[in-house]
């Protein structure tokens, strides 16, 4: 018998809200899952460690990637189902699983639908699904957290990503699995378990979370026209074919920066450090996804 447990960031909402929520699992026979609110995400991990230690094997994660994220940093390699229900702005994950923005067909995948187990991403000891960068990635995402995300949504992305672009390069040092890869100034270190950004951008159209690699890109670009060229690649798919951007793969990736700079995980800004280290972990957590995306 599958036991659920519900972690909720009571800021976030999809469709009814929370209310909605208890009456779909109840339609469908779960009407006492476990039940944990939180104000912020970074309460959520300490409510996911609770529902694994009291029984729970599905948790349905209500909130954006924020609250995603720090779950999964804490379940991971748990003996635990996790399914996304997309409540929060970009969504990043729910997005590259193909679970859609959409509260009763979100449950009745959480329910009902196949379990894939995917790689997770592990950036200075924390854990990633999606995506993790420092320089420009990282500038948009943490002027977007500082409130302008929860009043203008998406388009607070646009508006930090603008000012983003006038950021001056820093000197990069790369290894990749020990070898050195690329050692020049850049101003954006992408590194990727999944393809897809913020606002369906392409990052790396060959990305898959279970292969046990992670996908490295770096971009040269500077200034707002050079880097409409870039986001012009990426609105194509196509961002590897710029002369801008180099891209490789690997297991460990450590990266030594000239200065301090911010850097961030599925969209979630992280203080400014000198030094990424970065591995995967492969089949470390178990999601739910449509049929047609078990593969």
């Amino acid at each position: 018998m599958t036991s659920i447990a519900v972690i909720a960031h009571q800021q976030k909402t999809l469709g009814g809200g929370l209310p909605e929520l208890r009456q779909l699992l109840t339609d469908r026979g779960f009407s006492q899952p476990l039940w944990y609110e939180v104000p912020k995400s970074r309460k959520a991990p300490a409510m996911a460690r609770k529902a694994v230690e009291k029984g729970a094997d599905l948790l349905l994660l209500w909130g954006g990637d924020g609250t995603v994220q720090r779950c999964i940093d804490e379940v991971a390699g748990a003996d635990v189902v996790v399914a996304i229900i997309p409540a929060g702005t970009a969504n990043l994950l729910a997005t590259n699983l193909g679970v859609p923005h959409d509260l009763a067909a979100a449950v009745d995948i959480a329910l009902y639908g196949a379990r894939r187990r995917l790689d997770v991403g592990v950036v200075n000891g924390e854990r990633f699904a999606v995506m993790a960068g420092a320089g420009f990635d990282a500038i948009m995402m943490q002027e977007a957290d500082g409130g302008l995300k929860d009043r203008f949504g998406r388009l607070a992305y646009v508006w930090t990503g603008a000012r983003a672009t006038q950021a001056e390069p820093v000197k990069m040092s790369i290894k990749v699995d020990g070898t050195p890869w690329f050692k020049d100034k850049a101003t954006c270190l992408l590194l990727g378990n999944m393809g897809t950004l913020s606002g369906g951008l392409t990052a790396f159209p060959q990305a898959r979370p279970d292969d046990g690699q992670l996908e490295i890109g770096v971009v040269t670009a500077e200034g707002p026209v050079e880097w409409a060229r870039v986001l012009t690649r990426l609105a194509t798919g196509h961002a590897e074919r710029s002369k801008l951007v180099r891209t490789t793969r690997g297991r460990k990736v450590d990266v030594k920066l000239g200065r301090a700079m911010p850097y961030e995980l599925d969209g979630g800004a992280r203080p400014a450090k000198k030094r990424l280290q970065a591995k995967i972990k492969p089949g470390a957590i178990t999601v739910c996804v449509p049929e047609a995306n078990n593969r």
